[in-house]
């Protein structure tokens, strides 16, 4: 092994100047690891395009427009593009991502010998990673994050190549103990497993004065914030449903998505548009201050690992309503810190009356987290990372 520890991040889940909040925990964890001295990080990040005409859509023209190698926040960041099937090419992704990446990652291999490769998200980046590492003849390992095993891990042709690459894998590793036990529940090896939890900036996440904040944003009454893509999995549908029936609760809903649209009609019918904000891509600096002043974070997914908004709002003083999903009851362990309720409406109102009725301190709230920070993130990965390259 070189003296510093040589490590590719491969992540197709990373912000980039179209999407600067897509991936953004994976980004602070791979710049904590980074600024070790121990070691050298370069992150490639596929990039999926369609073919022709699809090619010519919005969206995708902006990722054409990105880069292919960049400083990224300080990180050595490659582009490559790889040819994306929308919709029904996801059991054929990491076949083409690793040979989109292959050539780039060998003239990178050459120049200066990566000691390990770490996919950042187990589906489709972990199979990719063990195509490549194969060819490199070098150690890899996968990071299971929630949905990649919750959702890619029902579909069969997906499932197969999950399996083959946690079996071939270095070491594994797990957001939180309960996705470990959902990773051994489909064939992993329990002693391969790492749980990693995530990390936090505890200087950024931190309570504030919630009412002077709540009064600046023009909130009178009880502010809730749901803070995620808008999609279906998470749920938000609940959330505004519940509004209906808790009267001068305003909600923030922090993050865009398909189900946007549906979500506006939703607030409409249920007579609470005008209690139902809806911020967008909200920049991850601004997300500290509009957690904090909320009185409740309410993030019931339908699957989760460990969610960040979790641990940050509860970093922010503001007790959570979350669902029994992922790591849930590793976070939430006393009403302190919130309530962890069935996926309905009637328990997020429940809930939420409750909390209302009698808020815990936001210290107390806080303190619950206070293991949290990415110095433990990054300590723990480098240590894993390690040993994983040195015992291959």
């Amino acid at each position: 092994m070189t003296q510093k520890l040589r490590v590719l991040t491969l992540s197709t889940l990373f912000p980039h100047g179209a999407a600067p909040n897509f991936g953004i925990f994976v980004e602070r964890q791979t710049a904590e690891l980074a600024i070790r001295p121990e070691a050298d990080v370069t992150v490639i990040n596929p990039v999926g395009v369609p073919p022709w005409p699809l090619s010519r859509l919005g969206q995708y023209q902006a990722l054409n427009a990105l880069p292919e190698h960049e400083e990224w926040r300080g990180l050595d960041v490659y582009r490559p593009r790889f040819r994306l099937i929308p919709k029904i090419g996801g059991a054929s992704n990491p076949r083409r991502i690793a040979d989109a990446l292959l050539p780039l990652v060998r003239k990178l291999h050459r120049q200066a010998p990566f000691d390990i490769i770490d996919a950042e998200f187990f589906y489709p980046d972990g199979p990719a990673a063990m195509r490549l590492a194969s060819a490199l003849g070098i150690p890899f390992t996968i990071k299971a994050r929630g949905a990649d095993i919750h959702h890619w891990g029902d579909d069969r042709k997906c499932r197969e190549q999950i399996l083959q690459a946690a079996e071939q894998a270095n070491a594994l590793l797990a957001v939180s103990e309960a996705l470990k036990q959902d990773m051994i529940a489909i064939g992993m090896d329990g002693s391969k497993i790492s749980v990693h939890y995530t990390g936090l900036d505890q200087e950024k996440f931190r309570p504030i004065d919630r009412l002077a904040a709540k009064q600046a944003l023009g909130v009178s009454g009880p502010l809730f914030i749901t803070t995620g893509a808008l999609i279906a999995r998470k749920n938000q549908d609940l959330v505004i449903r519940a509004l209906a029936r808790l009267p001068d609760a305003t909600l923030m809903l922090a993050g865009m998505g398909e189900e946007e649209h549906a979500y506006r009609a939703l607030a409409r019918q249920s007579g609470v548009a005008d209690r139902v904000r809806f911020l967008g891509s909200v920049p991850h600096d601004q997300l500290p201050h509009l957690t904090a002043a909320a009185d409740i974070a309410i993030l019931v997914s339908k699957s989760e690992g460990l969610a960040n908004a979790w641990v940050e709002a509860l970093a922010c003083g503001t007790p959570v309503i979350i669902s029994e999903a992922g790591g849930a009851r590793e976070l939430v362990g006393s009403k302190s810190g919130g309530r962890v309720v069935d996926q309905t409406v009637k328990a997020i109102i429940e809930a939420a009356k409750a909390i209302l009725a009698e808020p815990p301190a936001q210290e107390l709230v806080r303190a619950s987290v206070s293991q949290f920070s990415w110095t433990n993130n990054g300590d723990q990965l480098l240590a894993i990372l390690s040993e994983a390259a040195s015992t291959a």
